[in-house]
């Protein structure tokens, strides 16, 4: 699904997606009608923009979450500006690229989003997990040393995977960076998600970034 206020812009992404195979089955140019259709066409990804005439990105993305809890969001917006990365993330933002995105880029994102890594335009991420770092309530934890009670400890080398994923990196991108198979980092991920009760790889990567895993 795409949610922009701008017409052309709004088609144009559209058409992009179809063209390169994905099935677009909704477009909206207001966040509250944005968040009625979703709630009826069941999209998988939504691209999203932040700037919407009546509601704020943010806000779509809160209503997206509650009525679809598996959606996937990627901001594809015009602001770069620090506090609107954050703020989406933090509302459920699976990912953000500025609309300078190149095509490919932007199409790849896509596939990304919709395989559940979070992704993001260069430069932001690093942004997003040193201000998740800063903003973090507690002490970083580092790996085994039990700083916070009652928190699972991780093996070795799940801890390294964890900071991979922090980092915005896929699966096959892991891989290749350990010399593992591509099942055996998906497997440590669903270790890792069982052991700190999370249900999917946003959730383990803000847990991650919260504790400065990312480092």
């Amino acid at each position: 699904m795409v949610v922009d206020d701008h017409p052309m812009w709004r088609e144009g992404v559209a058409r992009d997606l179809t063209e390169a195979g994905f099935q677009v089955v909704a477009t909206s140019g207001e966040g509250r009608q944005a968040v009625r259709v979703a709630a009826a066409a069941r999209p998988d990804v939504v691209v999203l923009d932040l700037q919407l005439p009546d509601i704020s990105g943010v806000e779509v993305i809160l209503g997206l979450r509650a009525a679809l809890p598996d959606v996937r969001v990627l901001m594809l917006s015009a602001s770069g500006e620090q506090q609107s990365v954050l703020d989406a993330v933090k509302a459920g933002a699976t990912g953000y690229l500025v609309k300078s995105t190149a095509p490919a880029e932007f199409l790849d994102a896509v596939r990304r989003t919709a395989a559940g890594d979070p992704v993001f335009t260069p430069g932001l991420a690093g942004l997003v997990l040193g201000e998740y770092r800063r903003l973090a309530a507690g002490p970083g934890v580092e790996p085994g040393d039990g700083a916070e009670p009652g928190t699972p400890r991780l093996t070795d080398r799940e801890t390294e995977v964890l900071r991979l994923v922090a980092k915005g990196m896929s699966y096959k991108q892991i891989a290749q960076r350990l010399g593992l198979s591509h099942r055996t980092v998906q497997n440590h991920v669903q270790n890792t998600l069982g052991k700190l009760h999370l249900h999917n790889r946003v959730e383990l990567t803000r847990y991650a970034i919260e504790r400065g895993l990312d480092d």
